[in-house]
């Protein structure tokens, strides 16, 4: 982001309505790589490649906030390799992590990683310190030290299904499972910060949260949220498109102020859950409508979703989601031109 950039999301966050209304997309390997006409493994193992992607989207589109910006990563094996997970690179499909605990037993034996040593996370970040000048020079800076949240990397390590059903027959182990990949986490999100100056935000991702009932949130996944979010950053990002209505009310708790949610809530509904505390990112479709539909179909969605806001403060135009496969920059610019000329 650059420093306006930075500062108009600072001014949403603090309640303050830009004019024009802002945009934002999350953006990574998904998109990326097929829109800048190359394959998922050429932008994974070329730094050039991986550069001049993300300098085309934000010199293309100079006005959308793009998140978390420059992001560094291999998909869902960036964390998940830390840990020793066989990871999985098709030539032009997303990576895959095996998982590595096969029996709850094995969670006592599980090492926590060194994030500057262990996995893929050397190469992320040494990726950022290379480029570095290369985005400082274009304007932009690192903002976001960012990670895959501590459900999430659990359910890679033993599977979603296991993990979920550890939560409610062995909820000690499960505790266990969690703490190490949460102090994992800290030390990572810790690195990021230390290593650039620059980063004001943090951002994680975790899905599975979704699938669990407000019991077992409180009891395994607000803790250590609350752990993670405990730092001196200005922004606090939560990405979260499975179903989002029991963790919602807890967002201003944990501190989060930035939330990227599905398309199957209304913005209005999730500003009244979350006392209008935190800034929305969404929320038309991402796959049937901003990716699949025609420039008139994400026009409609755009007018739709603003005729529908009953506050537009604490709002940033966007996808439920981050930015599907298949986004033309046609029905990108569309998108951004609606909400941009919207009176």
């Amino acid at each position: 982001m650059t420093d306006k950039q930075w500062q108009d999301l600072l001014n949403v966050i603090n309640g303050k309505i830009l004019k024009p209304l802002p945009v934002g997309f999350i953006v990574d390997c998904p998109w990326l790589p097929n829109w800048y006409g190359k394959s998922i493994l050429d932008y994974f193992t070329s730094e050039e490649i991986w550069l001049n992607a993300n300098l085309k989207a934000v010199n293309e589109f100079k006005d959308v906030i793009f998140l978390p910006g420059f992001w560094s990563e291999f998909g869902m094996c960036t964390e998940p390799s830390a840990f020793g997970v066989r990871c999985i690179f098709p030539k032009n499909e997303f990576p895959h992590a095996h998982k590595i605990i096969r029996s709850t037993a094995e969670i006592d034996e599980l090492v926590i990683p060194n994030p500057a040593t262990d996995g893929l996370l050397p190469f992320v970040l040494n990726r950022l310190k290379l480029a570095q000048p290369k985005i400082e020079k274009a304007g932009y800076k690192i903002r976001f030290a960012v990670a895959r949240g501590p459900l999430n990397i659990s359910s890679y390590l033993m599977g979603a299904t296991e993990f979920l059903m550890a939560m409610m027959l062995e909820p000690n182990r499960t505790h266990l499972l969690l703490n190490k990949v949460t102090t994992f986490l800290k030390e990572w999100l810790k690195l990021q910060i230390e290593a650039f100056p620059s980063i004001d935000g943090i951002f994680l991702l975790d899905d599975i949260i979704g699938f669990i009932g407000e019991k077992e949130f409180k009891t395994f996944a607000l803790p250590y949220f609350k752990q993670l979010y405990d730092a001196d950053v200005s922004v606090k990002f939560l990405h979260n498109d499975a179903q989002c209505g029991v963790s919602l009310p807890f967002l201003p708790e944990i501190g989060i102020n930035l939330f990227n949610m599905g398309f199957d809530t209304s913005l209005n509904d999730l500003k009244k859950m979350t006392q209008n505390k935190v800034v929305m990112l969404g929320n038309i479709p991402p796959r049937d409508v901003l990716a699949s539909g025609s420039t008139e179909d994400v026009r409609k969605a755009a007018i739709k979703l603003l005729d529908s806001l009953e506050d537009k403060s604490r709002v940033i135009f966007s996808c439920g989601g981050g930015m599907p496969p298949g986004v033309s920059s046609k029905n990108l610019k569309t998108f951004v031109e609606t909400i941009h000329n919207f009176r």
